[in-house]
């Protein structure tokens, strides 16, 4: 028979070695692509500061909510905005239903592949060819398109599927704000539908958690199934003063954390750091033209100026792609 004592002594090992193992489980660094530094820090302060029951800066988890911006914040945006690509690519699918398309403009320049020249028309012709294909269509069709033309387009310098050329230290920094009982949100001057396909599978954001630009949308009943529809008409905007509307509009209460990568970011992260107790901002600067991009102040796409020099006073953190991140992307799936 076994002595009791013996029992005892096999039980304090197995614990032991259950504690060996499970300790490094525990303290496993939850943003591993960031660097140690400053920037690193201070986003684990303050989520430790927010949500320990005692502390002077503790926020119930109801009101721990974080807002980010997508293009630039989330995934990359050069050499241009890819909802863009998307659209670009889309007029040339449609091109054969609208022979007229060859010699109109914007359309026309589209169909020859000089995307400059079609933005020459500024917001008149950027909204000619939105309208064009995002308008008069089912929602539930123009979601099925836009997740044909993720699962069969790639991005013309990675090669990568567009949503793979998301950051790994951003989709950490979701995942360490949700395990701490933290809402997050995308506020996005892109399409709120377009965002909401794929935002799920790649964030792990729900579509109800998204604020984005849209148009108006109709209810029709067609061949006897109810549809909704979406319009040629403009709805809302959700860039630089329209976010913090937008924030108001969908969440309905003002969050404590925000992340941009721009000016257009820069009301959001002021009304949002302008509240009451612990606050976040945090400005993604484009400084990494080995592994990415490198931008900001005369950058047709994602023009960070006003935030760079005002970033400082408002206490809002810049974080160096170059210095503060250890890899940009993800691994490659395939």
């Amino acid at each position: 028979m076994t002595h009791p004592k013996q029992i005892l002594n096999v039980s304090y090992v197995i614990i032991a070695l259950l504690a060996s193992l499970l300790t490094p489980l525990l303290h496993a660094d939850p943003l591993p692509s960031w660097n140690e530094g400053p920037n690193k820090q201070a986003i684990v302060s303050f989520v430790e500061r927010t949500t320990q029951a005692g502390s002077p800066d503790y926020v119930v988890p109801a009101k721990r909510i974080a807002t980010f911006d997508n293009d630039g914040c989330l995934w990359s945006e050069q050499p241009i905005y890819f909802q863009l690509i998307y659209i670009s690519d889309r007029i040339k699918t449609l091109a054969p239903q609208h022979p007229e398309w060859k010699t109109t403009a914007p359309f026309s320049s589209i169909l020859k592949g000089d995307m400059k020249q079609a933005l020459a028309g500024g917001k008149k012709a950027l909204m000619e060819l939105a309208m064009a294909t995002h308008a008069n269509i089912s929602t539930e069709d123009f979601n099925e398109s836009v997740r044909d033309w993720l699962a069969a387009s790639r991005h013309p310098k990675t090669k990568r599927p567009f949503n793979e050329m998301v950051f790994q230290p951003m989709l950490e920094l979701l995942a360490y704000l949700r395990a701490n009982n933290f809402k997050t949100f995308i506020v996005t001057g892109g399409g709120i539908d377009f965002v909401r396909v794929f935002a799920e599978e790649t964030y792990g954001i729900p579509p109800e958690q998204i604020v984005g630009s849209s148009i108006k949308t109709g209810y029709e009943v067609r061949n006897g199934k109810p549809t909704l529809v979406k319009l040629p008409e403009l709805n809302f905007i959700d860039d630089k003063e329209g976010k913090p509307v937008g924030i108001h509009q969908h969440i309905g209460s003002r969050p404590i954390f925000a992340a941009g990568n721009s000016d257009g970011d820069f009301q959001m992260l002021e009304y949002i750091t302008a509240g009451k107790g612990a606050r976040f901002g945090l400005l993604i600067h484009h400084d990494d033209a080995d592994r990415e991009w490198a931008y900001d102040r005369d950058s047709h796409i994602g023009k960070l100026a006003r935030g760079l020099d005002e970033a400082k006073k408002r206490k809002w953190n810049i974080i160096s792609m170059k210095n503060d991140w250890n890899r940009i992307y993800p691994a490659k799936t395939k």
